[in-house]
């Protein structure tokens, strides 16, 4: 029994001075999990550039009979700018004054909400929300009024002349139903 005690006691001092010598490291064999929801972890992403006009040409996803109709104003010219894969549309009214300026956007999630939040700040807009799972603000601007709303990665973004957001909305409606969005 004594021998058995003091074995044990000189395997727990080897045990105990083993842990505290230098040993060779192996490589760490552990990995990080990465997450497994595709929701963005991050609001850092910067938001895309203002859009700006390029040439004349007809909007692709907005008629102008719908944008009169839905805006209020007649459309004497429009516009486009030269992002890819859905350009801006410039709606101009008389005076050559904008009416309405929509952006869309598709990439990356986060750049999809900062622009949303560029356009229709935390702080200060209304919550604004769609069917489909479309999230963003919308409120009355010192020049108007705006309605952005996000998705994944697809931002699209209306800002009108009028007042009433409900003008910006009908058209980001009917732009993510053209487009498919």
């Amino acid at each position: 029994m004594r021998n058995a005690a003091l074995y044990t006691g000189a395997l727990l001092a080897a045990v105990v001075v083993a842990g505290c010598s230098p040993q060779p490291q192996a490589s760490p064999t552990t990995t990080t999990p990465s997450p497994t929801s595709s929701a963005p972890t991050s609001t850092s992403a910067a938001a895309p550039g203002d859009p700006v006009p390029a040439t004349t040409a007809q909007c692709p996803y907005l008629s102008n009979t719908f944008v009169a109709d839905a805006n209020g104003e007649m459309v004497t010219k429009v516009m486009i700018s030269a992002d890819k894969p859905h350009p801006s549309c410039f709606f101009y009214s008389f005076g050559n004054d904008k009416q309405l300026v929509v952006q869309v956007y598709v990439g990356d999630a986060g750049a999809a909400t900062a622009l949303v939040n560029k356009a229709a700040p935390i702080d200060t807009s209304d919550k604004a929300d769609l069917p489909g799972g479309w999230s963003g603000g919308s409120e009355a601007t010192s020049t108007g009024a705006v309605f952005a709303v996000s998705k994944a990665g697809a931002a699209v973004v209306a800002f009108t002349d009028q007042k009433q957001t409900i003008k910006a909305k009908q058209v980001v409606k009917q732009a993510i139903a053209a487009l498919g969005l």
